[in-house]
């Protein structure tokens, strides 16, 4: 954690809703004149996707079906976590990008699949933001969630993370059911003892849950929207936090728990607003302090 030069981390699987929460941060950075270095998950990656799926025959060969980039192995935290304390120190760093698409790769001058050069992050920034898989990630000597000032976990129910992950990967890559079966299967393991233990890290979780039938999300026809949906959120450390005023401007919310609050699925993008528009202005001010 840094006064001087803050990290802010966003962390959840393939599908959860990140890049939403990414949206908003990018609003109130803009309305509030902050400049932010960027860390994509992505960029952390050890292997690019040709490498990967050699690495994973290779690994099935071995006996290994469950080796996945959700996993330790097949990412670079060591050198994520020496990001984040660099950033913390001088507020400097360096990352680069993953090109997931044709479109990125028009952007970017490099294939689908690949990554960019490293690059150091613009100066000066006023912070860092990371979105990705490992934002949180404590454990086998790494420690990331230390460095990080803000700890944002985005955690659909995990029937509608599938639903989510199921129609994207069949609507834009093209997969089979079957295919994404198989793909959250593999990263099952990974999923339990690497992605899950980051949010009890986290001070704040996103968590959406449907209040429509997801009982089967392999057969499911649709994703259920934000009119179809609850959203609890839940604050490690509710210290400070203005329930009752919160409850007065986010209509048809309410308490689940002393540090949990409940609102309508179409009221996050308000909610995220009211909630981290503070937290981002005392680390601003802070900083200004510090300065």
């Amino acid at each position: 954690m840094s006064v001087k030069h803050p990290i802010i981390s966003v962390t959840g699987s393939s599908g959860a809703g990140t890049t939403s929460v990414r949206n908003t941060f990018e609003q109130i950075f803009r309305r509030e004149k902050i400049t932010a270095a960027f860390i994509e998950g992505d960029a952390f990656h050890r292997y690019d996707r040709n490498e990967l799926q050699r690495k994973m025959a290779e690994e099935t060969a071995r006996g290994n079906r469950h080796f996945s980039h959700f996993g330790p192995d097949a990412n670079q935290l060591a050198e994520l976590e020496a990001v984040f304390a660099q950033y913390g120190e001088t507020g400097a760093g360096r990352t680069r990008h993953y090109v997931h698409d044709a479109e990125e790769a028009e952007r970017y001058g490099s294939p689908p699949g690949t990554f960019t050069p490293w690059e150091p992050f613009p100066e000066p920034t006023d912070l860092l933001f990371y979105e990705g898989l490992h934002g949180a990630v404590k454990s086998n000597g790494i420690d990331i969630a230390r460095h990080a000032d803000v700890k944002i976990g985005v955690v659909p129910v995990i029937n509608l993370e599938w639903i989510q992950k199921i129609h994207r990967d069949r609507s834009t890559r093209g997969y089979s059911t079957e295919a994404v079966m198989d793909t959250i299967l593999r990263r099952m393991p990974d999923y339990v003892h690497t992605i899950c233990p980051q949010f009890t890290e986290t001070d704040i979780n996103f968590q959406r849950v449907p209040t429509v039938d997801t009982s089967n999300p392999f057969i499911a026809r649709w994703i259920p929207t934000v009119d179809e949906s609850m959203v609890v959120i839940r604050f490690r450390n509710p210290r400070g936090i203005d329930f009752p005023y919160l409850l007065s401007m986010i209509h048809d919310s309410f308490m689940s728990r002393a540090n949990s609050i409940v609102i309508p699925g179409n009221k996050l993008d308000l909610a995220m607003q009211l909630i981290l528009t503070p937290m981002i202005w005392k680390l601003m001010e802070k900083k200004k302090r510090a300065s």
